[in-house]
C-alpha cells in the first residue's frame, strides 16, 4: 500500500513553539486554514481511498478540505495523535522543547523503554501508532493519506521505515502540511519514498 503521513497545518502553540499535545489541542492559524486548502490542489494527483486523521482539533480542521473534496468521511483515530508531552504539556522553553525532542527521538532510535517525563514510555507510544497502521493495513485500501502530527510522524516513521533512522529525522523537521510517503505494509516492512520535498527512493 501507500501511505501519506500529513503534518497537520499551524497552529498558535507552533507559532509559539509551545509543546501542545492534550486533547482538543489548538485551533488552525489563518494560515493553517490556507495551508489545509491548499493541501487539496498540492495532493490533486494522489489517488486516495480512505483519509484517516487524529482527534486533535488542528487534525480534523486540517482534514476536512481534503474530505470534502475527495468525497471521503474522515475516519478519526486516537492512536496517530501527537506524542503526549507529560509534564512538559505546554512548556515553551528550549530546554522543555529539547528534552521532549531527544526523548522521542531516542524512542525512533530504540529506547522505547524511556518514559516522557511524567508520560508514556516510546513501546506504548509507538503501539499506539501501530495499532493504527495495522487497522489502516487490514482495511484493503491502498492509497491511504493519514492527518498527524509532526513528532509522531517523525518518530514512527524512524522507527518502522527500512531506509530512515533516528538521525535522519532528527536532522529533518517535518513543516506544517508536509508529507512524508511511505510503500509497503506491516509485515514485510514500510521504504519511504519522500520526505517532504525530498526523494529519498
Amino acid at each position: 500500500m501507500r501511505l501519506l503521513l500529513v503534518r497537520h497545518g499551524q497552529t498558535p502553540s507552533n507559532v509559539i513553539h509551545a509543546l501542545d499535545t492534550d486533547l482538543p489541542g489548538a485551533d488552525l492559524t489563518p494560515l493553517g486554514r490556507q495551508q489545509a486548502e491548499a493541501l487539496v490542489e498540492r495532493l490533486a494527483v494522489e489517488r486516495i481511498d480512505a483519509l484517516y486523521a487524529s482527534p486533535l482539533h488542528r487534525a480534523q480542521q486540517t482534514a476536512a478540505p481534503l474530505a470534502h473534496a475527495r468525497g471521503l468521511e474522515v475516519v478519526i483515530r486516537e492512536g496517530i495523535r501527537e506524542l503526549r508531552a507529560g509534564d512538559l504539556e505546554m512548556r515553551d522553553d528550549s530546554e522543555s522543547v529539547q528534552l521532549y525532542l531527544k526523548t522521542v527521538m531516542a524512542w525512533s532510535a530504540g529506547q522505547t523503554d524511556l518514559p516522557m517525563p511524567g508520560g508514556d514510555t516510546g513501546e506504548e507510544a509507538l503501539a499506539r501508532y501501530d495499532e493504527v497502521i495495522e487497522e489502516i493495513a487490514a482495511s484493503g485500501a491502498e492509497y491511504v493519506t493519514v492527518i498527524s502530527h509532526g513528532a509522531a510522524i517523525r518518530t514512527w516513521t524512524a522507527a518502522r521505515a527500512l531506509n530512515i533512522d533516528a538521525a535522519f529525522a532528527a536532522r529533518n523537521p517535518l513543516e506544517n502540511t508536509q508529507t512524508v510517503t511511505l510503500t509497503g505494509d506491516p509485515r514485510s516492512g514500510w521504504t519511504v519514498t519522500h520526505w517532504g520535498t525530498e526523494r529519498i527512493a
